[in-house]
């Protein structure tokens, strides 16, 4: 199915207005004629999904915002490569807002996350959000009836975080990225979107698929080309892609998402369809789009561009993974007092 048949004319609109799209790069291609997408790249930024409503429409960011935003995040950086220092005018117990345009946040452990100093530049435009339909930059409001977010054991936060009962009773009921199966947020996608660190993909092609390797958790997500989405209700995790070539785009549309995963409290309707687009010898224009009609009124998307990266790392989750032991030993400390008590 073309993608021009599930997207809206908005959103086709504002893509189509990227200056990205507008360049006529041709990237180079692998032994099979097709665009080379292979390589590291990272998604590293402080540009966040949703826009901050201080900007209202406005897509592109000013020069003297832009170099407002990375300042203070260059500074938040060092100070957390410093000594601890009592007197510091940054809150020690502040959360890492890092990514919303906060000049503040992580305290003293901002030196330990990497979630990139630079906004999110996409055709040399910096932007104030991934999102980019509608023209607010945010997610729209849910409908009247949806289904209340899932509380599954996921990895996105934003999907309802309220805890369930008897989540602490055994490993099976804590989220899947505290028992290292796949990472916090929604990194490995889609929507493939950044996290606090380990913000480092490869990309692998071969004849009939296409695997996106994730540094944190190592996660593998692979894309079936020219295929049909499965019929035996199996549902995976990352969902069951399925991937074309249009020209010089990959579109991979996403289906039968597995129950522990929930992306911004979708259902299990959810439908993504993401385009990889080489815009450049080190660039790769990413673009999406959520469809849930179960959840949101209207298909909702945006773009940003993948750099060039260095290459993907060690991840050892399971190793030192104190807090899931914690967190159950503290469980049935608290029953033993419990008993006691009665």
């Amino acid at each position: 199915m073309k993608l021009t048949t599930v997207m809206t004319g908005a959103l086709l609109a504002a893509l189509a207005a990227s200056p990205a799209l507008a360049q006529t790069y041709k990237a180079p291609r692998n032994s099979d004629g097709r665009p080379d997408l292979s390589g590291a790249w990272t998604n590293a930024t402080i540009t966040p999904l949703e826009r901050p409503t201080q900007y209202g429409e406005r897509l592109v960011l000013t020069r003297e915002e832009t170099a407002t935003l990375e300042g203070a995040r260059a500074d938040q950086v060092a100070h957390g490569n410093r000594n601890t220092d009592p007197n510091s005018v940054y809150d020690p117990k502040a959360a890492c807002d890092v990514r919303g345009f906060s000049e503040a946040g992580c305290g003293y452990n901002a030196g330990w996350t990497d979630p990139g100093t630079l906004v999110m530049r996409v055709g040399g435009q910096p932007r104030t959000s991934f999102i980019t339909s509608p023209a607010n930059g945010r997610v729209p409001p849910r409908i009247p009836g949806a289904p209340a977010p899932r509380l599954q054991a996921t990895g996105d936060e934003s999907g309802g975080g309220r805890e369930r009962a008897g989540a602490n009773d055994n490993p099976e009921g804590r989220s899947a990225p505290e028992r290292c199966l796949f990472s916090f947020g929604n990194i490995s996608g889609p929507v493939m979107t950044p996290s606090l660190y380990n913000n480092n993909y490869q990309i692998v092609q071969s004849r009939d698929s296409v695997a996106i390797v994730t540094e944190m958790v190592h996660d593998v997500r692979v894309v079936r080309l020219n295929g049909a989405p499965r019929t035996d209700g199996v549902r995976q995790y990352f969902g069951d892609s399925v991937g074309r070539y249009e020209g010089e785009t990959l579109v991979v549309e996403t289906t039968g998402f597995h129950p522990s995963q929930n992306f911004r409290g979708s259902s299990p309707n959810l439908k993504v369809i993401e385009r990889f687009t080489r815009t450049g010898p080190d660039a790769l224009l990413y673009q999406f789009t959520v469809d849930d009609p179960a959840v949101w009124a209207t298909r909702w998307g945006g773009e940003y561009e993948f750099k060039r990266g260095e290459g993907v790392y060690e991840y050892a989750c399971h190793e030192g993974n104190y807090g899931l032991m914690n967190i159950l030993s503290g469980a049935r400390d608290e029953e033993q007092r419990a008993r006691a008590a009665k």
